[in-house]
């Protein structure tokens, strides 16, 4: 069975890079019936926030990527950590060592004086003589001295590390007796069963320690996959100008849960040309095995053309209900699918799409000036009056067919072109420029609201000739 895992450290916010071997790990699980499992890293107790851990768990549920059995927090398994330590020191596989500070301190100057790699010089290892007073000591294990330490990585291929160059005799415990990263990452990794380690390649050089901490108590080694990080459109480490940032703001920006790991499972992986992936594609399709060498681009247009797709493809009602985290309230307007199939086709995000409804539903508060100096030109002001009194004329209208019946009427009756009434119109009812189908707006809004909004633009437009 394939048992993966993700193990954030709660030290800050669930990041784009985070997300992505997360959502690799938890794709590989699911398409082998495995499981995914979540361990909460928290073992450093001057860093770690219970805000960030719970913004972890909420970005989760958020993206809808449920683990499996329950999550582990690293800083209840002391007494597991303490038990492993101390089976390595019967066995004489780690030792205690009692070099202070400024001992380590001095010989690192002389190494680097020199110039040599700076590293424990074992002085410790195989000592049987009195300890020094007044000296808590660290726990080292015993380290190969020589020969080689292979990563077999299913993306990098095998990696191959010299003993002598990258290890010493590196602690396992601090002088206070709490654990250490790789010590205790390696221990729960086989505690747990994870047998497939997907991570980020910045904890390829961990991997030869761990695999020591492996080999020592007797465990079995997982498979590895180092995935290569994410880049900016410079190739340089993403930032949080570029979208580092926290998950959940993602989530405050509009984007849809299924568009982000649409996105994030496209950085650095890939099936054919294929763009668009629901999430049982992904489960489907998805195998380490395939992910790319080298670095991935973060493309901001690219996530904004995915969320686009899927802000399209997603129903009115739930559209609805997701915009009311951005304070729109639309699940009981009667004419929400009028108002939501028209601009569904216009928004890259909820946000946008939010603010685009507000427009509408909401009269202008202001009208953008040089919008209203071109429009109101001529018989602006001539062709709203008999538009509004046709409109009142008309009885009641609902459809937005019916709408555009009527400025066709007026359109005919004057020998007018259409840009003639559409400009002064859609300024009147928007207060500016742009925006989807007049006939659609006043649809939405309805006749009277159609009404007293041309008689408030006409009103200002006497006003802006009275100040001329």
């Amino acid at each position: 069975m394939v048992v993966t895992r993700f193990a954030p450290s709660p030290t800050g916010y669930l990041h784009i890079g985070g997300l992505r071997t997360a959502l690799f790990s938890y794709l590989w699980a699911r398409k082998n019936n495995g499981k995914f499992l979540l361990r909460i890293e928290d073992t450093d107790k001057k860093r770690n926030s219970k805000e960030a851990t719970e913004a972890i768990l909420k970005a989760f549920e958020w993206l809808g990527l449920e683990s499996d059995g329950e999550i582990v927090y690293q800083s209840e398994r002391d007494a597991i950590y303490k038990k492993y330590i101390d089976q390595l020191l019967a066995e004489g596989k780690a030792y205690k060592c009692y070099m202070t500070k400024e001992e380590l301190d001095a010989l690192r100057e002389e190494q680097m004086a020199n110039k040599q790699r700076a590293k424990y010089d074992g002085r410790y290892r195989d000592f049987k003589g009195t300890p020094p007073e007044g000296v808590e000591p660290v726990i080292r294990i015993k380290a190969p001295l020589s020969g080689e330490i292979v990563v077999h990585d299913g993306v990098k291929g095998d990696v191959v590390f010299q003993a002598e160059d990258i290890l010493d005799d590196f602690i396992i415990a601090r002088s206070d007796g709490s654990p250490t990263y790789n010590f205790v990452v390696a221990v729960d990794d086989a505690l747990m069963g994870i047998n497939e380690v997907i991570r980020g390649d910045d904890h390829l050089s961990n991997t030869p320690k761990q695999i020591v901490v492996y080999e020592a108590l007797g465990f079995d080694i997982p498979n590895y996959y180092h995935v290569p990080m994410i880049h900016n459109q410079q190739g340089k480490k993403l930032s949080k100008r570029d979208g580092a940032t926290d998950v959940m703001a993602y989530k405050e920006m509009g984007y849809l849960p299924e568009a982000l790991l649409n996105f994030l499972v496209r950085l650095g992986w890939s099936h054919g040309d294929q763009e668009i992936f629901s999430m049982e594609e992904m489960k489907e399709l998805f195998d380490p095995k395939d992910i790319n060498k080298s670095a991935s681009i973060y493309n901001t247009e690219k996530l904004d053309w995915l969320n686009a797709h899927y802000i399209k493809n997603t129903p009115n009602d739930k559209i609805a209900e997701l915009l009311t985290d951005f304070g729109v309230m639309l699940s009981s307007h009667d004419k929400k699918e009028i108002l939501l199939d028209a601009l569904k086709e216009r928004a890259k995000t909820l946000k946008e799409l939010a603010n685009m409804v507000q427009e509408i539903i909401n009269e202008p508060k202001e009208y953008d000036e040089k919008a209203m100096k071109k429009a109101f030109k001529g018989d602006a002001v001539k062709i709203l009056e008999l538009f509004a009194n046709r409109l009142e004329e008309a009885g009641e209208l609902h459809l937005p067919s019916e709408y555009h019946h009527v400025m066709e009427q007026v359109i005919d009756e004057l020998g007018i072109g259409f840009g003639k009434i559409g400009q002064p119109l859609r300024v009147a009812l928007l207060g500016k420029m742009g925006g989807p189908g007049l006939d659609v707006v006043m649809a939405v809004i309805g006749k009277d609201e159609v009404l007293v909004r041309i008689a408030k633009a006409l009103v200002k437009k006497t006003a802006m000739d009275l100040e001329a």
